[in-house]
């Protein structure tokens, strides 16, 4: 199962959903399913955008955990 934790780099770089949502052009309520987890997939284009913004590597926020 992978695991978003992309709110945690938003708390390490003092930054709010609404103004990465702004910063990489999708939606607030995008992003927030995205955030939870309920997302089915990504693009490498929104993805790529969200670790320009948060200067980090998809490995940052995307985490592989076991399956339930």
């Amino acid at each position: 199962m992978i695991e978003v934790t992309l709110d945690y780099m938003l708390l390490k770089r003092k930054m709010t959903s609404k103004e990465l949502a702004a910063e990489i052009g999708i939606t607030p309520a995008n992003l927030s399913i995205l955030k939870t987890g309920k997302a089915k997939g990504i693009r490498f284009e929104t993805l790529d955008k969200i670790c320009q913004v948060l200067d980090c590597q998809p490995g940052d926020i995307l985490k592989h955990t076991d399956s339930e």
